[in-house]
């Protein structure tokens, strides 16, 4: 390519914001708008890719001159749309091809095989480019070939010229390299919250990777468990009872997160979760606990009926001071709570199966809302040097 000192200068650009930790979508605007600057007849592009995410299997932004980018996700759950079956980014892929052109205007117009061609050359659009860059990083599903791929579209009369595609051509590895460090980068973070949580996994991701290293923290606790899951494994199929416990999971942690609770661990079929004693202080925590157990046995309830297999849990609320950080042994660390608190919320879950009640709580929880609760009594638990009290919903 003939030096260009205007796409050099996009070059170098692109370059310092590979080094950053800059948002994909405002990174591509920026990429766009100045490779208009630079006198390319760019109106319209696409930027799509892989990506690695329990609930999204694709992302992509779209750029219009003068519009903001649009980001958009695409679930694995979702059915393939008659515009994706149809798509020449799906040919592309499919093909496994670096590049596709349609002329949009003169004689050599070529428009039938896509029906977003017809869509862009009805807008005024004269040419349509394709250019796939690949590169190596986890997709949960394979398309061929992970990397990136960039739809290129123009009003210009004529289309793109030679020098316009081999100037894109020569950018657009350069943008591929800053693509590439931001959609690893975003991996990571979905990992991190994904197998710790949000919480726990912004601390690792900052930094707290040492063995020990953690945070005091004053919190709600909640603790549930599956009730007769040794029996259920015993007799149904693995696959049966896998989606059984998934379903019970669906019902109490999905319930949790939704309330602002943060989910640490699934110990075999128990959720432990916690709701921080932060910004409105421990009644704010109290009430979002309190919300979302009472949400979780109404979930467990309508999961009931649509099962044939019993499904029951108890549920525990404690409060106090807990030690969130990393426990393990260096070359194998859990980020999670440990303390007082934490023991006495699964110890009081066990009381749910003695006392007959779903939800029990500490005394310091049911005052939150004493006409809601009953008290119960003291009782020792396992391992405590003093009885506790408990309270039951009325």
């Amino acid at each position: 390519m003939k030096t260009n000192p205007k796409l050099e200068a996009i070059e170098d650009w692109v370059i310092r914001e590979a080094l950053g930790q800059p948002d994909i979508g405002e990174m591509f605007a920026g990429f766009c708008e100045r490779l208009v600057a630079a006198g390319m007849p760019v109106e319209r592009a696409m930027l799509s890719w892989a990506t690695l995410h329990p609930l999204v299997e694709a992302e992509s932004v779209l750029w219009h001159s003068g519009r903001e980018a649009e980001l958009a996700q695409y679930r694995h759950d979702e059915e393939d749309t008659e515009d994706w079956l149809k798509s020449p980014i799906r040919a592309v892929l499919e093909a496994r091809e670096t590049r596709l052109r349609r002329h949009l205007s003169g004689a050599n117009a070529a428009t039938d095989d896509f029906p977003i061609l017809t869509t862009l050359k009805a807008e005024g659009f004269t040419d349509y480019l394709v250019l796939s860059t690949p590169f190596e990083l986890p997709t949960a599903k394979d398309f061929g070939s992970s990397g990136m791929l960039v739809s290129w579209a123009t009003r210009a009369e004529g289309g793109f010229s030679d020098d316009d595609i081999e100037g894109l051509d020569y950018l657009q590895i350069r943008l591929a390299l800053a693509c590439r460090a931001t959609i690893q980068s975003r991996i990571a973070h979905t990992l991190a919250e994904t197998y710790l949580g949000a919480r726990a996994g912004s601390r690792v991701l900052s930094g707290l990777i040492r063995h020990g290293d953690g945070e005091r923290l004053d919190a709600v606790i909640f603790y549930s468990d599956l009730r007769g899951s040794t029996a259920l494994a015993d007799r149904l199929a693995p696959d049966v009872y896998m989606a059984h416990l998934n379903a019970y999971f669906d019902a109490t942690a999905r319930t949790v997160m939704a309330h602002g609770g943060e989910v640490l661990d699934f110990i075999g079929d128990a959720v432990l979760a916690v709701f921080p004693i932060e910004a409105g202080g421990f009644d704010a925590a109290v009430s979002r606990a309190l919300r979302a157990a009472d949400a979780v046995l109404v979930q467990i309830e309508r999961a009931q009926a649509a099962t044939e297999h019993p499904l029951h849990c108890g549920i525990a609320l404690s409060s106090g001071d807990v030690m969130f950080g990393n426990i393990g042994i260096p070359e194998r660390l859990t980020f999670s709570v440990i303390g007082r608190t934490v023991n006495a919320a699964a110890r009081i879950e066990a009381m749910t199966k003695t006392l007959g009640r779903p939800l029990l709580v500490t005394a310091d929880i049911a005052a939150f809302a004493p006409h809601a609760f009953t008290p119960l009594g003291r009782f020792q638990l396992a391992g405590f040097g003093e009885e506790v009290e408990l309270h039951a919903p009325v």
